[in-house]
């Protein structure tokens, strides 16, 4: 019958011929759409691919559908989870390739009812989307939902649970950080971010005489330098850890990243072989160590996450992005001249190492756009540095000089147009 009438329709007239596709063309115009909508609402979509990457502090989600999907988001509290609601979704890749990791403890997903379907993600701890969206595949072959959770507070979760809307079927989660600007910081305060070294599960080293931990140490100076820098108008200063818990690598640059720290200063008291070494150094990091020193001091601290069963994950090569590699050298220029001003602040008041400014690839230093230092305060393997490092009086002196240090380079900065 087909044939039949394509043969009918070329003996028509050309005038026939014209009038038939004009019609044609009108009512695929306004038919095309509607049926359109309708195969998209009757059939369900096709998930066939997804992965899952990250660690305990940033884990991203990626689904491939055979074309947009539309979604919501939503919290859920005791335990945490967040759920992503679906259309009617058919499930088509392997169960392994979204096996949880990272901030997800598990992973389920399935059919609701006829209409809907839902994906549902138990964390380790509290956790909010910080990008959920569905772009287009580079390749034509549908759509992917993009999903990059990160680590906050409890908190914040809570409000997240607490000012949510269940009727709000958005196509997209919000994009912004969870976390929010530290207490009472103001618009224009130079945000510092404090980091006192190891915790937890990870005690650092070991006191030579007294066996005091590092862990303890590095809590007492962070609070005492957080104490001090906020006392200085226009200074903001937060510790990552406030108590005797463990924070992995990631998690404590995230921490800084997310409260818009404007400085990370890491502090630390470590030991080595050689007892007769004593005093402070300042490391900035770098893809080659300065010297075997730097080189092995890196290598421990860059374990603490084992020490703790944490999964060491890599960030995915990025040397492409022009503009991230920009950032991260003007970020090394920042930190470099802060491990100065701390350098010229300690001359002739606080003992130092020979060579006291080093480099290595220290993880915890790692943040594109956060000026970062570590500053080794002296060594617990020597008994001189380790009645330093416990004496009151020692640090608030250098608890002062670095608050001077820090001043100096904010008014650095600010001349710069910072």
């Amino acid at each position: 019958m087909f044939k039949r009438a394509r043969n009918t329709a070329k003996s028509a007239d050309w005038r026939s011929t014209f009038a038939r596709r004009v019609l044609t063309a009108l009512l695929a115009v306004v038919l095309l759409p509607a049926v359109a909508a309708s195969v998209e609402a009757g059939d369900p979509l096709l998930a066939y691919g997804a992965r899952i990457v990250g660690d305990d502090a940033r884990t991203r989600i990626v689904i491939d559908f055979d074309r947009e999907p539309r979604f919501s988001v939503h919290y859920i509290a005791n335990p945490e989870r967040i759920v992503i609601d679906l259309p009617a979704t058919a499930f088509g890749f392997p169960a392994k390739d979204l096996a949880a990791r990272g901030l997800f403890k598990d992973i389920r997903y399935g059919k609701m009812d006829e209409e809907s379907a839902r994906i549902v993600l138990t964390t380790a701890g509290p956790v909010k989307l910080a990008l959920a969206k569905v772009q287009a595949d580079e390749a034509g072959k549908g759509h992917r939902l993009v999903l990059d959770a990160e680590m906050i507070d409890k908190q914040a979760f809570a409000e997240l649970v607490k000012t949510q809307s269940w009727s709000d079927r958005t196509e997209a989660a919000q994009t912004t950080s969870a976390i929010p600007a530290p207490e009472k910081a103001a618009p224009g305060d130079f945000v510092i971010a404090v980091d006192a070294g190891h915790g937890g599960i990870d005690t650092g080293a070991i006191g030579v005489d007294t066996k005091t931990e590092e862990k303890q140490v590095t809590l007492a100076f962070a609070k005492a330098l957080t104490d001090r820098l906020n006392k200085e108008p226009g200074i903001k200063a937060f510790l990552t850890r406030e108590d005797d818990e463990f924070l992995s690598l990631s998690q404590r640059v995230l921490i800084a990243r997310q409260n818009h720290a404007g400085l990370f200063i890491s502090l630390h008291a470590d030991t080595l072989k050689q007892k007769d070494i004593r005093g402070a150094t300042v490391y900035t990091i770098s893809d080659k160590a300065s010297d075997k020193l730097a080189a092995d001091l890196a290598e421990r601290e860059n374990l603490s996450d084992q020490i703790a069963g944490k999964e060491t994950v890599a960030e995915p090569p990025e040397v492409a992005d022009i503009l991230l590699d920009l950032t991260r050298r003007e970020t090394q220029a920042f930190s470099i001249s802060l491990a100065e001003s701390v350098l010229n602040s300690f001359k002739d008041q606080v003992g130092t190492i020979n060579n006291p400014h080093r480099h290595a690839g220290f993880r915890v230093l790692q943040a594109p756009d956060v000026p970062s230092i570590l500053l080794e305060l002296g060594f617990l393997s020597n008994a001189e540095d380790e009645k330093l490092l416990l004496d009151e009086t020692w640090r608030g002196k250098t608890v002062g000089l670095l608050t001077e240090a820090v001043k100096r380079y904010r008014a650095a900065v600010m001349a710069n147009g910072g």
